[in-house]
């Protein structure tokens, strides 16, 4: 082989090397800028698919159409479900339509008049809801009291009548640099406790306030059509156990004849507890008959002497848990069967 030949080799082979090392160079290049880029806030993972109205943001809960949730992000580059957890075990309930009420052929009903009668409620704004019912040590930080027949910081408060709760909601707005939303007029005491009082609803507020029956209802329901959230009823009253209301709320069958600590049995599907169980609950309507739909943003009628409590509670049928099943007393009533959770404005 000639000398010109071997440089000739020579020049081909160092020219295959640097073509080689120039390939393995990009390589490197590559993996490094996708390394930067991946820590870069404007680089985003693929488009999920949209799961529900609600999406986390950047570790925040924002509200947003379903259709918009796939444009979101949170850092697994997916959309969390339709509630979010906010601050101070509020949960964000978005809004929607549902059917108030129950049908014929459920179980337990109250078919007298159209007490139950189903029809069809927008609720055109979302809202917040405690998680779970206002316990002992959320009222007594508040209001400085302990009315409770049975005593547990983390157990449901009752013995409270709704005056009573109204006069919560604004106390704790004040102390948490909100708006109150009541305003109370004519007010009547006996002991300490309203006993009588004009109360006009701010609906504009930022403020706590109770929930209205329909809000109750539809977020109660979280979607579902049964007679709870989790399922249809299956036994009506305290025995046999009914298989569904036990995964959810505490009522005769499993109380031991006694609240418990709030939270203990399964939320329904916007993350609420204690629904179908534990105490009644207050809501901010005024008794009426169900006017048929369908209805927008409905709070109850504009008289009437009686105000409605929702939801199960730890002495009461299977039936009276029901999402539908609704009762209405004095605004003066007290007992250890009722208690209340709070609502707010999302602005």
């Amino acid at each position: 082989m000639g000398v010109p030949e071997v440089r000739a080799r020579s020049a081909r082979a160092h020219e295959v090397g640097n073509t080689v090392g120039e390939l393995k160079m990009r390589r490197w290049l590559v993996v490094i800028v996708a390394l930067i880029a991946g820590c870069r806030g404007d680089v985003r993972p693929p488009t999920p698919s949209p799961t529900g109205p609600c999406c986390v943001v950047n570790g925040s809960c924002t509200v947003t159409t379903q259709a918009a949730c796939a444009g979101t992000w949170t850092e697994g580059g997916s959309c969390e479900p339709a509630s979010c957890p906010q601050a101070g075990g509020m949960l964000l309930i978005p809004a929607g339509t549902f059917m108030m009420g129950s049908p014929p052929t459920e179980p337990g009903r109250n078919s007298w008049g159209t007490r139950e009668a189903e029809h069809e409620v927008t609720l055109t704004k979302p809202f917040h809801l405690c998680e779970h019912e206002v316990t002992q040590a959320e009222w007594s930080a508040v209001m400085s009291t302990h009315p409770s027949h049975f005593a547990g910081d983390n157990l449901p408060v009752e013995r409270v009548s709704w005056f009573d709760a109204i006069e919560y909601c604004n106390q704790r707005s004040a102390g948490d640099g909100l708006i109150p939303v009541y305003t109370l007029r004519d007010v009547a005491r006996n002991d300490g406790r309203i006993v009588a009082a004009i109360v006009s609803w701010n609906r504009g507020g930022n403020g706590y306030r109770l929930p209205t029956e329909a809000e109750w209802e539809y977020a109660c329901r979280a979607g579902s059509t049964s007679a709870f959230c989790n399922g249809s009823i299956t036994h009506v009253e305290c025995s046999p156990l009914d298989q569904n209301l036990d995964q959810v709320g505490w009522y005769c069958g499993n109380s031991s004849a006694r609240t418990h600590e709030v939270g203990g049995k399964a939320p329904n599907e916007w993350g609420l507890k204690d629904m179908h169980g534990n105490v009644r609950e207050w809501c901010w309507d005024r008794y009426g008959e169900y006017r048929a739909g369908p209805l927008s943003d409905p709070a109850g009628p504009a008289w009437g002497s009686t105000r409605v409590f929702r939801g199960g509670q730890w002495s009461y049928h299977a039936q009276y848990c029901r999402s539908a099943d609704r009762l209405e007393v004095e605004p003066t009533y007290v007992d250890y069967n009722v208690g209340f959770r709070v609502a707010r404005n999302t602005q």
